[in-house]
């Protein structure tokens, strides 16, 4: 990969997915050696520094991250309170490793993840498969899972190197309550139009000003997004129906998928149209906005970058593939 870190989201450097309101590094700056350069681009440059890092035997790992988000304060670690970035640091200190690891982006609290994506630094270099094994058993009992562990190309960032994000909200419109995916959908008590979702949703596709669907308090310099889809499906369950909203983008801002679920339930609930979606976001004002979903229906799903990272086939044994690129 070159010196150069693939571009990311436009806006705040560090906005790079729904909640990302914080730097992922508890100093407040990027890994030591990136430099944002070019904050619209999200891109940035190996500098003397990184190359020392790696000169003095430091060895970067990215990780692939699966985590339950009901009993954390969100991803970034914080003085007093659970976090997930906090249970993996120290199982990485168990293991040798200094502070701070960085992410392609903080979820808020009580957000999920199945492709969370983060880099660490190891003081010596270890086989990827016997780092993931290893971290696992230092996580233990959190919900917290390394799912596969590579070795980082030099030039990689989690969220300089990012070229996308996709998040799954999950709906359960049923009378009775989830009992298996309690604290993963949001339980709603009547059904819901999925056509007509849909067809609202379509309205948001593509390059827009999202004031209206993002949190008074993100910290975005620019409200200007490209979402790339927004698709609204459905699939019976039990007794009921659960509704999926898939959202691909290549940043977000501080809570806008969350507003997006909420708006487009008031919407298949009968009381929006999607010409009311429409006016919303023409208004530019928070205040047009509709209810914002609990965070406990939404997850991570994805993080794609230029090149694949991770491997396909699952990490039973030996050596993983190392990373194209």
């Amino acid at each position: 990969m070159g010196g150069k870190i693939g571009g990311g989201a436009g806006g705040c450097q560090w906005a790079a997915a729904e909640g990302a309101v914080c730097p992922p590094l508890a100093c407040g700056k990027p890994p030591r050696g990136y430099l944002a350069a070019d904050e619209e681009a999200g891109a940035g440059t190996i500098d003397g520094a990184a190359r020392a890092r790696y000169g003095r035997g430091m060895h970067r790992y990215a990780l692939k991250i699966e985590y339950d988000g009901a009993p954390f304060s969100g991803w970034q670690r914080q003085k007093h309170l659970p976090s997930v970035q906090g249970a993996v640091e120290a199982a990485l200190a168990a293991l040798g490793a200094p502070q701070g690891i960085a992410a392609a982006g903080r979820t808020d609290s009580g957000v999920h993840a199945t492709h969370q994506v983060a880099m660490c630094e190891m003081p010596r270099a270890w086989e990827p498969f016997r780092l993931m094994e290893a971290l696992n058993a230092h996580l233990r009992p959190a919900p917290v899972a390394v799912l596969a562990a590579v070795a980082a190309p030099l030039g990689w960032h989690p969220r300089f190197s990012a070229t996308g994000r996709r998040y799954l909200y999950r709906m359960l419109c049923r009378r009775a309550p989830p009992a298996l995916d309690r604290g993963r959908v949001w339980h709603l008590r009547h059904g819901l139009d999925p056509g007509a979702m849909q067809t609202a949703a379509d309205r948001l596709v593509g390059r827009h000003d999202f004031t209206t669907f993002r949190s008074t308090g993100c910290q975005a310099k620019s409200p200007v997004k490209t979402l790339d889809a927004l698709t609204v499906s459905a699939r019976e369950v039990p007794h009921g129906v659960e509704i999926r909203l898939e959202v691909a983008a290549r940043s977000f801002l501080h809570n806008q998928v969350r507003s997006f679920a909420g708006t487009l339930e008031r919407v298949g609930a009968g009381a929006w149209t999607a010409d009311d979606v429409e006016a919303a976001l023409l208004a530019k004002e928070r205040a047009k906005c509709g209810p914002v979903a609990p965070p406990h229906g939404l997850c991570l799903t994805e993080v794609t970058y230029s090149e694949p990272l991770f491997p396909p086939a699952p990490q039973w044994q030996g050596s993983a593939t190392e990373p194209a690129g």
